[in-house]
C-alpha cells in the first residue's frame, strides 16, 4: 500500500521521545483578533487514489455523503516524484497509477454528474469525477499532494540545488496544472487535466530526518525545503499572472509533530512567507507497533505528543496562528493481547489488532460499528480530549464526533487556520464525521 499514513506508523515509533506540554502560544489573541471570528475556515480532506478500489471510495460518494459541500480542499493523494526528480505518472506498481487517475471510465452511477464516459474522452477515472465536482462546487479547490511516507524518496535529490528545484517545480506544474499527461490510449495529452488542480501541496516526509528506509535524507534539507517552497511559489504565481487567472494558485505542506523533526527541515519563519497554509501532523503519535497501548490523537497530554503541544510547537517557532490547519484522524490505530485491567490504556500489548486492511489501522466507519455492537465500551480522557474503545482484551484509540467537536472550539479558540482529516474514504455513509468539523467550526 502506497500510503503515507501506515508509513507513519514507523516514524512516529522512531520519534517518541517526550514532549513536554508548553504553555498556550502568547500570540494566538492577537492572530484571533487579526484573522477575525467570522473568517472561513480551511475544511482539507485527503482523497486517496487507491481508495476506488478494495474501499470502493469514489469521487461521487463526496457528493452522495454530503462531504462536497462542507470541504473547502481536497488533496488528491499522491503525485510521486521519479529518480531523476521530476512529477510523473502511469502505469507502474507501486510507483504510479494513471489508469485510476485518469484512464479508468466511470459508469453513469459512479459519476458526479451522473453521466457514464465515453470511450475517447481524453479525461477520464479521478481526475475528470473531481473536476465535475468542482463544477458543481465552484468554491472547492483541489489539490495535488506530493510525496507521501512510500513516495518522498527522491524528494530530497530533487531539492539539492536550484537547477534541480527549478526542472523539479516545472514537471510538475507542466503534469498538474498545465495538465498535460501522458498519452494513454485515447486518454491524457496536453492540456487533458487543466483546471482540476487548484495548487500543490508537498507533503515531504522528512526534511532532514529519517522517514520511509529507502527516502533519502540531508542535514541540507532544511534549507533545500525553504527555496524549493520559494520555486514553487515564484512558478505557480508566474504561470497565473501569465493565465489572467483570478486568484492565486495555492501551495501548501503537510508537517511533523516532533520538535526534533520540525528543527532539522522546517525554516518556519521563512516557509510560511510562501505558503498559503500549513496541515499539521494531529494523528500518529503513538502506534500500533508499540508494545504499549496509548492515545494517537490526544488535544492534549502532559509530558507527550498532543494536537495543542504541536501547534504551540510550531507557533514559538514562527508560524502565524491563521496558517495551521489542525490534521484528524478519520481512523483509529489499535493494540490486541491488552493485559492489565482497568480501561486498557497505558497496558502492555502483545501486537496489533486485528482489521480490515491493515492490522492495527481502522477506519472510523468500522470502528463505529464496534462502538455501537455492545461489546466494547467507549472511554474518555475529558481533560485530554481523546478517546478510545476497549472490549477487556482489544482496544481501539480514535475520534469521534464528541472528540472533534473538542478539537474545532480549539481551533475556533485559538485563531487557527482550520482542520485537515486523513482520510475522507474511512468516514460514514452519511458524512458524520465531517458533519462534525463542519459544524464545529461554525460554532454550532
Amino acid at each position: 500500500m502506497r500510503r503515507s499514513m501506515l508509513g507513519r506508523l514507523a516514524v512516529a515509533a522512531c520519534s517518541l521521545s517526550l514532549l513536554a506540554a508548553f504553555a498556550p502560544a502568547a500570540g494566538a489573541a492577537q492572530d484571533e483578533a487579526a484573522g477575525g471570528h467570522h473568517r472561513s475556515y480551511k475544511k482539507v480532506g485527503y482523497f486517496t487514489q487507491w481508495g476506488v478500489y478494495g474501499r470502493d471510495f469514489q469521487v461521487q460518494d463526496l457528493e452522495a455523503n454530503g462531504s462536497a459541500g462542507k470541504l473547502t480542499h481536497i488533496n488528491y493523494a499522491f503525485g510521486n516524484v521519479s529518480a531523476e526528480g521530476k512529477c510523473f505518472t502511469g502505469n507502474v506498481p507501486g510507483e504510479a497509477d494513471a489508469w485510476a487517475d485518469y484512464v479508468r471510465p466511470l459508469d453513469a452511477e459512479n459519476s458526479v454528474d451522473g453521466v457514464a464516459d465515453t470511450w475517447d474522452q481524453p479525461l477520464a477515472g479521478n481526475f475528470n469525477q473531481l473536476r465535475e465536482l468542482k463544477a458543481k462546487h465552484p468554491g472547492l479547490k483541489v489539490l495535488i499532494s506530493l510525496g507521501g511516507w512510500s513516495w518522498s524518496t527522491h524528494f530530497s535529490d530533487a531539492a539539492l540545488t536550484p537547477a534541480s528545484r527549478k526542472a523539479f517545480v516545472q514537471s510538475c506544474i507542466d503534469l498538474y496544472i498545465k495538465g498535460n499527461l501522458p498519452q494513454d490510449g485515447t486518454r491524457g495529452g496536453a492540456g487533458a487535466a487543466a483546471g482540476v488542480f487548484d495548487g500543490i501541496d508537498l507533503d515531504w516526509e522528512w526534511p532532514g530526518s529519517a522517514g520511509d528506509t529507502d527516502t533519502k535524507f540531508r542535514p541540507e534539507d532544511k534549507r533545500n525545503f525553504t527555496e524549493l517552497v520559494k520555486e514553487f511559489r515564484t512558478q505557480l504565481d508566474a504561470y497565473a499572472r501569465g493565465q489572467k487567472r483570478k486568484s492565486p494558485y495555492e501551495l501548501t505542506a503537510f508537517v511533523p509533530t516532533a520538535p526534533a523533526k520540525i528543527d532539522a527541515g522546517f525554516e518556519v519563519r521563512r516557509i510560511m512567507r510562501d505558503l498559503d497554509f500549513v496541515t499539521l501532523q494531529g494523528y500518529d503519535f503513538h502506534v500500533s507497533g508499540e508494545s504499549t497501548t496509548a492515545q494517537q490523537s490526544a488535544l492534549y497530554a502532559r509530558g507527550d505528543f498532543s494536537v495543542d503541544g504541536t501547534v504551540d510547537a510550531w507557533r514559538e517557532r514562527g508560524a502565524p496562528a491563521h496558517k495551521l490547519v489542525v490534521g484528524m484522524p478519520f481512523y483509529g490505530q489499535g493494540w490486541t493481547g491488552v493485559s492489565g485491567g482497568g480501561d486498557g490504556m497505558g497496558q502492555p500489548a502483545t501486537g496489533p489488532a486485528p482489521a480490515t486492511w491493515a492490522a492495527g489501522y481502522e477506519d472510523y466507519k468500522a470502528l463505529k460499528k464496534l462502538a455501537d455492537s455492545g461489546t466494547y465500551q467507549v472511554h474518555r480522557d475529558r481533560r485530554g480530549g481523546h478517546a478510545w474503545l476497549f472490549d477487556g482484551t482489544t482496544l481501539w484509540t480514535y475520534d469521534d464526533p464528541q472528540v472533534l467537536r473538542a478539537k474545532t472550539g480549539y481551533i475556533r479558540e485559538h485563531g487557527l487556520g482550520g482542520a485537515m482529516f486523513w482520510s475522507l474514504d474511512a468516514d460514514t455513509a452519511d458524512g458524520e464525521l465531517m458533519t462534525a468539523v463542519d459544524r464545529g467550526l461554525r460554532g454550532r
